[in-house]
């Protein structure tokens, strides 16, 4: 028996994957939370096979939640459901850890298959998401995905309202470097400042929660 925690935050939405899951002979949903604090004290408690989980919480985006997951309960595989269908979300969810992204507009039987196919240790995008970067490849490859590791953090600490010389000291380099790497970031970006950053790392939930 698979054990499965859900994580949405409207309870006809958890009512209804639940009804769904549990026509499955050896799926079990053992919890249903509503928001991110429930989910992290829930998966530390029971460890399930997998989560699923809404990126839409009332305590700020599910994109930082995965990570904290997959660190508390490195076993449990998570499936993504949710309304966003844009690259980027996507994109940033299978980075951040998530095995799966099964969007809410697909058909239901997609869900259980999605389930099923992390499960097993694979990866699965509802077929809307699958159809669309086979139309479109170039949309796969969400800008700040080409960043290096460096400059990503350069990129988060900039956006989060840092001062270059801030940054410098915060990473331990010199402010001639940092300026490189903003150069090199911004360019591959396609951004003209640091308001243009903050945007698109507010948009991909790339902050912390509460920032700005």
């Amino acid at each position: 028996m698979y054990s499965i925690v859900l994580v949405d935050d409207h309870a006809i939405v958890r009512e209804g994957f639940k009804r769904l899951i549990e026509m499955e002979p050896d799926l079990e949903v053992i919890a249903e939370c509503r928001c991110a604090d429930d989910a992290v004290e829930v998966i530390n408690q029971h460890r399930p096979d997998l989560v699923a989980l809404d990126l839409s919480l009332p305590d700020g985006s599910g994109l930082p939640l995965i990570e904290h997951l997959r660190s508390v309960s490195p076993s449990t595989r998570i499936v993504v459901l949710s309304m966003h269908d844009g690259e980027p979300y996507v994109s940033e969810a299978l980075r951040r850890g998530a095995s799966g992204y099964v969007t809410k507009g697909v058909a239901p039987e997609e869900l259980v298959a999605g389930l099923r196919a992390v499960m097993v240790g694979g990866n699965y995008l509802s077929s809307d998401l699958r159809q669309r970067r086979a139309e479109r490849p170039s949309e796969a490859l969400d800008p700040v995905s080409r960043l290096t590791a460096r400059e990503r953090e350069v990129f988060l600490l900039l956006a989060a309202g840092r001062a270059p010389k801030q940054v410098a000291a915060e990473l331990g380099v010199g402010q001639k470097t940092i300026y490189i790497h903003r150069a090199s970031l911004m360019s591959k970006l396609g951004a003209g400042s640091e308001l243009d950053l903050y945007r698109m790392a507010t948009e991909r939930g790339l902050l912390p929660h509460g920032h700005g």
